[in-house]
């Protein structure tokens, strides 16, 4: 008995050890490709391109604004997201900026926070309008191999 516990240590923890260089490489792609994935959020803003904002959401996606029921559904956060823009002709982006921590992946699942700084300037003359938030962010590794966010929430937070 005591020497089939020990062949089974002996047998068992080299592939448990050979298994973990896999697994953390894998590790170290998906956390490239969210950070691949953050660079296209932040452009898509900028660039106030509704249809690159929506094509990172999950067709099942939900958001959680503040002030606003949950938002749940592609289809239904892109009509949100036009009617947004368009209650806002000429105003531009001028700054987005995303400050992402504390990505956790666990297989085709991850997690991150970050806070964000946006500056929007209007038409004319007007002051740029500062906007300061924190986000969460779940994102799933869809089918295609994208990520894409399954579940946002924004809310705002004083100028740090």
């Amino acid at each position: 008995m005591l020497l089939a516990r020990s062949l089974s240590i002996t047998v068992l923890l080299p592939l448990i050890l050979i298994g973990t260089p896999g697994l953390a490489a894998q590790e170290k792609q998906a956390q490239k490709e969210i950070e691949v994935f953050n660079q296209k959020f932040k452009a898509a803003i900028l660039k106030m391109d509704n249809a690159a904002v929506i094509s990172l959401w999950a067709e099942d996606g939900t958001t959680l604004l503040p002030g606003m029921a949950p938002l749940t559904g592609r289809s239904n956060i892109a009509k949100w997201l036009d009617e947004v823009t368009a209650k806002m002709p000429g105003y531009r982006v001028t700054r987005q900026d995303n400050d992402f921590h504390d990505i956790q992946i666990s297989g085709d699942w991850a997690s991150e926070w970050g806070t964000t700084i946006q500056v929007a300037q209007p038409p004319g003359d007007k002051e740029p309008i500062e906007i300061y938030g924190k986000i969460l962010l779940v994102l799933h590794k869809e089918k295609d191999g994208e990520w894409r966010i399954k579940q946002e929430m924004w809310n705002a937070s004083p100028h740090s």
